[in-house]
């Protein structure tokens, strides 16, 4: 519900909220009983030991803000490359992308799926930091990858799986460097879930609840907002774009736009609206004006172009300016009824 309101609505009045809580609601029950309501993820239970912990939790959330912009930006990167090498017919470019992810999980199974089951291991501390680094640049790999090669694919489920690899390896770090203050690696995990996530999608309130949602665990509160306040200010100063509505800039739309005329001028170019004098097919053929013919004898010229300036140059000359008619009205309200296009 929430995850609508500040990505996509971008707005809390009362007629949205009360649409977004009926749908959810309605899903969530129906949800619940075909499936059950068992929280998606199993992990183990996590507690802030002391206050001295939370400036490490405030270096992973600057650190996960980073890497939440970088996986936004890889995606898209990846997208555009596989988009600049394809050259054969669309309907095999998702099987030779097939291929390839193949290859990928044969090096690397565990990036098969969503990924919550390795994710519950990652946390769980079954893996050593080498191999957790590789989980990260792996399911970076995979997942654009699948969205480049035209697959269907999100980045939720992804950012979480970065998140929570990184998080961890990141704990790991941080245990080995202060021993003292019994450090448990899952729980920076568990925060590295949401800050990564809300690096990535500029969404720190939906980043805070969805490790509610998703573990049910309420104990790492205040590091987990302090961190995901944190990445998300950081995504926020290097971009004003987030992975959801980057994708939707490079459709045109922006829905950061502060009015719908203002949305509308930034969906078309100018070359959609322009008429060139040189006769191209994108629009018809505008007069060059000579600038030194007599303003009378252009008043038809400009009578069958209405609205539109002329150009006015010599033959084969560069171009000195542009006639439209409100100029030649401002010339003859201003007592002028004689003179040439120049002046």
């Amino acid at each position: 519900m929430v995850f609508g309101l500040e990505l996509i609505l971008r707005s809390f009045g009362a007629v949205a909220f009360g649409v977004l809580v009926i749908s959810s609601v309605v899903a969530n029950v129906v949800a619940e009983v075909i499936a059950g309501g068992r929280a998606i993820l199993t992990l183990p239970h996590f507690d802030l030991g002391s206050p001295a912990q939370l400036p490490l939790y405030a270096l992973l959330g600057l650190l996960a803000g980073l890497l939440g912009w970088a996986f936004a930006r890889i995606l898209y990167v990846v997208e555009d490359a596989c988009d600049a090498v394809w050259r054969g017919p669309e309907w095999l470019r998702p099987a030779v992308g097939g291929l390839l992810l193949g290859a990928l999980l044969l090096a690397l199974p565990q990036m098969y799926g969503v990924g919550y089951p390795v994710l519950e291991a990652a946390i769980g501390g079954r893996y050593v930091v080498g191999f957790l680094l590789l989980l990260v640049v792996g399911r970076i790999l995979a997942s654009s990858l699948t969205i480049g090669v035209g697959g269907s694919g999100g980045v939720f489920a992804p950012s979480l799986f970065v998140g929570g690899t990184a998080g961890t390896a990141f704990g790991y770090a941080a245990a080995a460097l202060f021993p003292a203050l019994d450090l448990h690696p899952g729980a920076f995990g568990l925060v590295g879930m949401a800050a990564v996530f809300a690096g990535a999608a500029h969404a720190p309130i939906t980043a805070v609840l969805i490790v509610f949602e998703l573990t049910g665990d309420y104990a790492l509160i205040l590091p987990l907002m302090a961190a995901v306040v944190l990445a998300t200010g950081l995504s926020n100063l290097v971009s004003r774009d987030n992975t959801y509505t980057l994708k939707l800039l490079r459709r045109g739309i922006d829905l950061a736009a502060d009015t719908p005329t203002d949305e509308a001028l930034r969906r078309v170019v100018v070359a959609h609206v322009m008429r060139p004098a040189d006769g191209t097919p994108s629009g018809p053929e505008l007069p060059a004006l000579d600038p030194v013919a007599p303003v009378h004898d252009v008043l038809g010229v400009l009578a069958a172009h209405r609205g539109a300036a002329l150009p006015v140059r010599e033959p084969d000359g560069p171009l000195l300016g542009t006639l439209a008619e409100h100029d030649l009205l401002d010339h003859l309200r201003g007592g002028a009824g004689r003179g040439t296009v120049d002046h």
